[in-house]
């Protein structure tokens, strides 16, 4: 990926140094991107550009735009081929970010270059496609040779790259097919998920989505602890949560989004993944929200409202107990009344409006304070 941005901005250096990305990208185009000048095109709360709004980013100075082909998180489908007519007709070069996609079929639109990943569909590991169209500048970052037209130095991993082109071969002879089995076992989990959990907010487009992917987070939930109790059940699953973050910062595709990061769930179902094991995840899920709400000390039914303002410290406090105690005391002032919840924890910027939307509260804003920031809820019902 990084090659691919810094050949396609070398090859028209004399153009301008104006990238543009989406939100969402994965953070290999984020890091490339910092070298340039960027304008971060938004999405929606399920993932998902607007053909719209990269038309609106174009400028005279735009080199290259970039635009994954499907999120790596939620599965949501971008618009490539409207994305791709945009730019072409303002002769933008697209670059798309087909890792995730490619396994499962052809990226359609006119765009100009492509990079993905072979281990992404079982081929080997450390083998990665640069597909540069014809027409299109583009110059090497670094030293080249003779070799792939002067677009790479040194001999090239031959038996690697055959294998990669034979793995995803191979592949695409069943994605059809797969596909259409893994959809339906998703749509199990996106539709029984809320009916077995309460307070889960299942993310990501319903339609518009890879066929093996689903993702939800649960409310009150440790993101980490949450992970931990499905591997002893025998599930490897994994999480965009700031709760698995060194950083303790929420993932920048959920936050893009404006949905909760707290106990995410990213659910990844490899090619074979058979019924059975989705209805035993569907029978251990609701049991571990249980326990590790029960270790947070989740909030029980809101008792007789007395109070017209409260306020909460959960300085110091990660996430999800910023949210929790929020939603223990909600119930403690009536209506019309407010809760300040005072945080330092970069996630409370995000999953304390989600919450407040989940449960149909108003949320303030967000206020400065003596040490982190002061979240304010009125209660609404």
């Amino acid at each position: 990926m990084h090659s691919g941005i810094a050949g396609a901005m070398g090859g028209r250096r004399r153009v301008g140094r104006h990238l543009i990305v989406s939100a969402v990208e994965h953070s290999s185009v984020l890091h490339s991107a910092e070298l340039f000048e960027v304008t971060e095109v938004p999405v929606d709360r399920t993932g998902a550009v607007s053909a719209r709004s990269y038309a609106d980013a174009l400028r005279p100075d735009t080199a290259l735009a970039c635009l994954q082909s499907a999120n790596h998180e939620v599965g949501t489908v971008q618009p490539v081929a409207e994305v791709a007519a945009v730019c072409r007709e303002a002769g933008v070069p697209l670059l798309v970010d087909a890792a995730q996609s490619l396994g499962w079929g052809p990226v359609e639109g006119d765009w100009s270059l492509l990079t993905a990943s072979a281990h992404k569909w079982g081929g080997p590991s450390g083998v990665g496609l640069l597909a540069v169209r014809k027409g299109v500048r583009f110059s090497p970052p670094g030293p080249s040779d003779e070799r792939e037209s002067g677009r790479a130095p040194g001999f090239e991993n031959l038996p690697a790259i055959v294998a990669a082109a034979a793995s995803l071969r191979a592949v695409r002879a069943e994605a059809e097919q797969e596909a259409v089995r893994l959809r339906e076992l998703t749509a199990r989990i996106r539709s029984r998920v809320p009916r077995l959990v309460p307070d889960v907010d299942v993310v990501g487009d319903p339609e518009r989505r890879l066929p093996g992917i689903v993702t939800f987070s649960c409310l009150y939930v440790d993101g980490e602890t949450l992970l931990h109790e499905l591997d002893r059940a025998g599930f490897s699953v994994s999480s965009g949560s700031s709760c698995t973050s060194s950083t303790l910062t929420p993932s920048h595709v959920l936050k893009a989004m404006g949905v909760l990061s707290e106990g995410n769930v990213r659910v990844s179902l490899p090619f074979g993944a058979i019924s059975e094991e989705v209805d035993r995840f569907l029978e251990v899920l609701p049991g571990a929200v249980a326990a590790v709400r029960e270790k947070l000390g989740a909030p029980a039914p809101a008792t007789e409202a007395h109070e017209d303002s409260l306020v909460v410290d959960a300085l110091g406090k990660r996430c999800p107990i910023p949210v929790i105690e929020l939603a223990k005391v909600i119930g403690d002032v009536p209506v019309g009344g407010t809760v300040r919840v005072l945080s330092d924890d970069e996630a409370a910027r995000l999953d304390i409006p989600a919450w407040c939307e989940m449960r149909e509260q108003e949320y303030v804003g967000e206020e400065p304070a003596d040490q982190g920031s002061a979240y304010v809820v009125r209660r609404v019902s």
